[in-house]
């Protein structure tokens, strides 16, 4: 097969179906047939997918030309309008050449680039073929367009194999159209109602686990326990690693050479497999782009003894926006650790600008320390959820104030710090941003709850709220005798899962960003042991919340480029970029000391926002160093090597006009009154829909006229000088050209040439289209031709004595 015959045909189907008419001709045409048969047939895929390779969407304002893909597919306003300029260029290339418009059918079958099926119905679903020019028609409406409109191909594809095939036979042409999976052909992929029901949502499996893909975002990190941003509108991320480095990553991907912040000196940690002390938390200050403050949580080793967590305040540095100032930290908090484990360790601040701190039990099992444990002692730090005011100190020696609305502030057995309480490991907590458009949900903090033998949680955090540690683990109890303590008056998690599911939770966020609006709402975490994904959703009516299993997408689900359909089992912790788009780190070796850690991104591949909704201005970031441009490792479903064919030419011009001979005049005789008729009535609904891209290309037009204006006037100018020249020899030795002045008016003489042609086009043009709804064809026709010997004449008898190098151009490129 020949590169032109790839893009025109799907492998096997125009063959087969061109088989019933050659297998007459050539009986061995039949056993070729039969071989090709036996050969494995790719199964077809269900998910949408547009010519550039990526889902389909709904675009943001309405479309003015395939309307029937407004509400979902594959065009916003620009491509809608590229597609229309190109249809009203066919359609007037046919009404010069005296043909028959066909424009319903015409339109039907250019808009199919909008489709949200549109992969399917150009075979790009299949990145080593080249796409089609024309899409798939199903047999019965491709012979309708055949017998109809096989005059308007030439101008919808350069395949001269398709254009001499369209020349031929209904069903010789149609085998070459043909999709092997009728399913999606047009118009039939407008009737499946398996294709249709549940057009743009996630793709569930057949147990129903939503089908999510994957980017890879940043590997080579060792354990890396956070990623995180500064809110400064520079959009840079921070990642940290359990070592203590925390690395800049620019929106670009590239990665800074010198860490922003190195505490690895001060960090307690160990190369064992689970250890988890080291570098645990992170926050940046609500106003770090004015204070450049920020605050670090991590484990530390007195005297080579003693363990504790610290919580301290650091600055950036005043010379270099991408490094923090080593000299800056102030200790805010330390609280002794009686083990290794539970260490807790998440920092962040909530709307209300305080900084709340998660803190584990203390380690151990069963939280065994006091009569009660660590949890459901308020006096105690561990086991909490503090709540802290970072941005002033206290009488009494505290570097911070507490809230006035704390809720044991009053209570002498509590310490003041304490927001919640009844927590057992709390690993990684999260702001809800809220909806973008009703902010439903805004400030909800969300936390995953890891369990002890039997049970997993997720909860809500609220003031004063007891989680219910050690007296239950999830909705069960634990402590029998704590559990039937009437005074208990726990919160129950609004999720919780068993250890048959997995072992360990990794808490998330609420997704809000923009790219992905199917996933609006969805509370996604997942579990460190089993590296399972989990989704949540929530019923806004009741307050519940069902589970949604995430599955990682088929091969062809996520056959994008740059997407990947799986990713390293231990889940460390998830992330949330500055434009809300949701991230995960994970590892395949959980040690402190292993580069193995790599970031991910989800992406939604049935359903994205409309181009151009999610574009970010980030603020400029001054780089003094070097950058470490990303390679990806991870292998995409498509082969990384392997580059998407193209789509089909989108901005598709028709630059030269159907020369205008006598053969033509007798074309655009009309047979019958009744294809007088069809041209008017077509021509009347045309205009309607073409108005409003007149009026633009008109206003376009009349900006740029004050500068073709002035060329002329100089061009005029220079004629005139031009013109002198040509009588005395005497006045012609006086001024004489440069050939710099003689090249700058042969330019001006072609602009203008251009110009007036151009011109007086376009005025022919609107003449001809005002009278064809009160003309008959035949009057028409000669109205073209009466203008086009005006245009000639006119154009000849001006510019002859002035453009002689120019006089064939003229004359072939004169006419409507």
């Amino acid at each position: 097969m020949t590169s032109k015959r790839d893009a025109a045909l799907h492998p096997c189907s125009a063959v087969l179906r061109a088989a019933s008419s050659f297998s007459e001709s050539f009986p061995g045409f039949i056993l070729i047939i039969s071989v090709m048969l036996l050969a494995p047939v790719r199964p077809a895929s269900a998910h949408p997918q547009c010519l550039d390779f990526a889902p389909p969407f709904k675009p943001q304002w309405h479309l003015e030309f395939c309307t029937e893909y407004e509400e979902f597919g594959c065009c916003d306003q620009k491509t809608d309008n590229s597609i229309a300029e190109r249809y009203w260029d066919i359609i007037e290339h046919l009404e010069v050449a005296g043909l028959e418009l066909c424009s319903d059918k015409l339109k039907e079958v250019m808009c199919q680039e909008c489709s949200p099926y549109a992969a399917h119905l150009y075979d790009a679903e299949d990145p080593y073929t080249p796409v089609r020019e024309i899409p798939g028609l199903c047999l019965g409406y491709c012979s309708q367009f055949h017998g109809e409109c096989r005059h308007v191909i030439k101008y919808l594809t350069e395949n001269q194999l398709l254009r001499d095939t369209s020349e031929r036979d209904t069903l010789t042409f149609c085998s070459m159209v043909d999709l092997s999976d009728q399913d999606y052909c047009y118009p039939n992929v407008l009737k499946s109602p398996g294709l249709n029901s549940n057009l743009g949502r996630v793709v569930e499996d057949p147990r129903g686990c939503l089908q999510l893909c994957l980017t890879e975002v940043a590997n080579n990190l060792r354990n890396p326990v956070l990623m995180l941003h500064s809110g400064d509108d520079t959009h840079r991320m921070f990642i940290a690693e359990q070592v203590g480095f925390v690395w800049v990553y620019l929106r670009d991907g590239s990665r800074l050479e010198q860490p922003f912040l190195d505490m690895s000196g001060e960090v307690l940690t160990t190369p064992w497999l689970g250890d988890e002390r080291g570098f645990l938390g992170m926050a940046f200050h609500p106003k770090y782009r004015d204070n450049g403050r920020f605050f670090i949580y991590y484990s530390i080793q007195v005297n080579g003894m003693l363990e504790k967590v610290r919580i301290s305040e650091m600055k950036v540095s005043a010379s270099d926006m991408n490094v923090a100032d080593p000299y800056s930290e102030r200790v805010i908090l330390e609280i002794e650790e009686p083990a290794a484990n539970h260490n807790g360790g998440q920092l962040l601040f909530g709307l209300d600008g305080y900084l709340y701190i998660f803190t584990g039990d203390g380690g151990k099992a069963g939280d065994p320390f006091g009569k009660y444990g660590n949890s459901q002692n308020k006096s105690a730090l561990l086991g909490k959820a503090l709540r802290i005011d970072v941005d002033g100190s206290d009488p009494s020696g505290r570097q911070y104030r507490i809230p006035p609305d704390n809720p044991f502030i009053l209570d002498r057995g509590a310490r003041p710090e304490v927001f919640a309480y009844g927590v057992r490991n709390m690993w990684r907590c999260s702001v809800d941003r809220g909806d973008p458009v009703s902010l439903y949900g805004r400030g909800r903090i969300f936390c995953g709850d890891v369990g002890q033998n039997r049970y997993e949680e997720i909860d809500i955090i609220v003031n004063g709220g007891n989680y219910g540690w050690r007296a239950k683990e999830g909705f069960e109890c634990y402590d029998m005798k704590l559990c039937h303590n009437s005074s208990l008056d726990d919160i129950l998690p609004i999720f919780a899962y068993s250890h048959h599911v997995g072992k360990s939770v990794t808490g998330g966020y609420v997704y809000r960003g923009c790219e992905s609006p199917n996933l609006n709402g969805l509370y996604i975490f997942g579990d460190f042991m089993s590296g399972r994904i989990m989704a949540l959703e929530e019923d806004k009516a009741t307050g519940t919340w069902k589970e949604k299993s995430v599955c990682m997408g088929e091969t062809k689900t996520c056959s994008f480029p740059g997407l990947i359909n799986h990713h390293h089992k231990f889940i460390i912790s998830f992330a949330e970029d500055e434009a809300g788009e949701l991230y995960f780190l994970a590892t395949s070796y959980p040690s402190a000391m292993s580069p193995l850690g790599t970031v991910f991104k989800f992406v939604d591949p049935s359903r994205r926002a409309p181009p151009g909704k999610c574009k970010q201005k980030p603020l400029p970031v001054k780089v003094r160093g070097k950058k470490f441009p990303f390679v990806p490792r991870e292998l995409t479903v498509l082969d990384t090597n392997e580059k998407p064919t193209r789509p089909p030419p989108r901005k598709f011009k028709l630059t030269t006009r159907p020369p205008v001979t006598s053969s033509r005049a007798k074309a655009t005789t009309p047979a019958s009154s009744g294809t007088t008729v069809k041209l008017e009535s077509s021509y009347k609904e045309a205009r309607k829909k073409l108005k409003k891209l007149k009026q633009q290309k008109k206003k376009t037009k009349m900006q740029k006229k004050p500068k073709a204006d002035a060329q002329m006037k100089k061009k005029n100018a220079l004629t005139k000088k031009q013109q002198s020249k040509k009588t005395p020899v005497s006045v012609r030795n006086q001024v004489k050209p440069t050939t710099n002045q003689t090249e700058s008016l042969n330019s001006l003489k072609s602009l203008k040439d251009n110009k007036i042609h151009a011109e007086r086009r376009r005025k022919a043009a609107q003449k001809i289209n005002a009278l064809k709804m009160k003309e008959s064809v035949k009057e028409y026709v000669s109205f073209v031709n009466k203008t086009k010997t005006t245009l000639n004449v006119k154009s000849n008898t001006t510019m002859r004595s002035q453009l002689k190098l120019e006089k064939k151009e003229a004359r072939t490129v004169t006419v409507i």
